[in-house]
């Protein structure tokens, strides 16, 4: 059963229960510029329940030690809670406990993954490394869509092998041509990143149509979960993708914790992309053998009590239940774009793109910069994201540099994206810019 299916089946959240949750979040009770704060910016970065700041703040005060370096009490405690949290993550997204990577963000997982690509070979790896390497005349293909974590490390990678980048083009509305990507990927694709949700569109990908024509032709597929863990059930194998990475403040766990889902088999023939401590099994002064992933990828400190934490946002969600939050997103996400789409001189980016959509809408309005508008909405309490949020190429080709957007999360009430529709509507009012 697809994704959509699943959340069309589950029952929406009642406003008393989005009441209940939002008493789990202090920082929802701020008053800004003398309003109570309607955060609408949960794109960018999810706000924590206390759930998530008590497990930190009890690993710091009852645990806080080094893992995997000490036989003493602390230190077991703190290992144990390391590789439980990994496990948590695991089942949450549906693949191993081998299979998931801690890293500082999605943008560094990218990276991994990248780096493997272009110094993967026989002597790191074995054989199945050969898979992995790119070399001149190899393909990668990704999108117009991206975020910039999910093009830039492509375009470098491209740089150092010789390989040529290839990016699936948008139409006029901003959705995928699937048509010019069945083109595009071909029997010298060696790699296709697709983001599964447009963190400025808000609307789902056609992700199974991809993973269908990179298998047609042998290739791997990463994808950019970020905006689709905090917000859809996910299941890395039944979307059989090879790679995929999510961070952790977009999910209501905290910064400097992210995650990379890979195959178990492509992360024993990927290569170390840091190198240090905890990820070895014997050092010389003058080579090292490296402990088996996800190990071998988490070298010098780790991220402990941010694992924890992450764990805690995870179970938090899983409690609420993920089909239940798609669900609640969604009639927020098409209540935007209808409010919106219906005031004059407003332009809601992807809003005739018929896909399912998350809660997330990006606007311009004529003849007002974002950026203003994003002033006029803080003026009310509205917290939203102004600028190209890290996708010049997406806004170039729909013909903005800049757009508004608000983004919802399951804390979110009718009220507040009313507030957002009112509040944008006032804008053009006190701007003088109405048709």
């Amino acid at each position: 059963m697809s994704t959509s299916a699943v959340t069309d089946l589950a029952a929406p959240l009642s406003e008393a229960e989005v009441r209940r949750i939002r008493a789990d979040f202090p920082i929802l009770q701020t008053v800004v510029n003398g309003h109570p704060l309607a955060y609408l910016d949960s794109g960018a970065t999810a706000q924590r329940p206390l759930a998530v700041l008590d497990a930190e703040r009890n690993f710091a005060t009852t645990m806080n030690s080094a893992v995997h370096r000490g036989a003493h009490t602390l230190a077991a405690e703190a290992t144990e809670l390391f590789e439980d949290a990994r496990g948590t993550l695991a089942r949450f997204v549906g693949g191993a406990e081998d299979e998931i990577v801690w890293t500082s963000n999605a943008t560094e997982a990218i990276n991994l993954v990248a780096y493997a690509l272009s110094n993967a070979s026989v002597g790191r790896g074995g054989s199945a490394a050969e898979r992995l390497r790119l070399r001149e005349g190899d393909e990668i293909v990704t999108t117009e869509m991206e975020h910039h974590a999910n093009l830039i490390p492509w375009q470098e990678l491209a740089a150092r092998t010789g390989a040529t980048l290839h990016v699936i083009p948008l139409d006029d509305d901003g959705a995928l041509r699937m048509d010019v990507a069945a083109t595009l990927i071909g029997e010298r694709t060696k790699l296709v990143a697709v983001t599964h949700v447009s963190n400025v569109l808000g609307v789902i990908n056609p992700v199974e149509q991809v993973v269908s024509l990179a298998r047609e032709v042998g290739a791997l597929v990463l994808l950019d979960a970020c905006q689709s863990a905090p917000h859809l059930p996910i299941d890395v194998r039944a979307l059989d993708v090879d790679f995929a990475v999510l961070s952790g403040h977009k999910m209501l766990g905290p910064t400097g914790i992210g995650a990379l889902y890979g195959r178990r088999e492509l992360l024993e023939a990927m290569p170390p992309f840091l190198t240090g401590g905890s990820m070895i099994t014997t050092v010389t002064t003058t080579a090292a053998e490296y402990l088996p992933p996800p190990q071998r990828f988490e070298a010098g400190t780790q991220r402990v009590s941010q694992a924890i934490a992450l764990a805690a946002a995870v179970e938090y969600l899983a409690g609420v239940g993920m089909a239940r939050i798609a669900r609640h997103e969604a009639q927020f996400g098409h209540r935007l774009v209808d409010g919106l789409s219906a005031i004059d001189g407003v332009r809601v980016l992807g809003a005739a793109i018929d896909l399912p959509r998350v809660g997330l809408a990006s606007f311009d309005v004529s003849g007002i910069h974002s950026h203003d508008v994003g002033q006029f909405l803080d003026d009310r309490g509205i917290a939203v994201r102004v600028g190209h949020h890290c996708a010049q190429p997406l806004h170039r080709r729909l013909g903005v540099t800049s757009s508004t957007r608000a983004s919802t999360y399951l804390y979110t009430t009718e009220a507040e994206v009313d507030a957002v529709i009112d509040g944008v509507a006032a804008a053009i009012e006190f701007f003088g810019v109405r048709a």
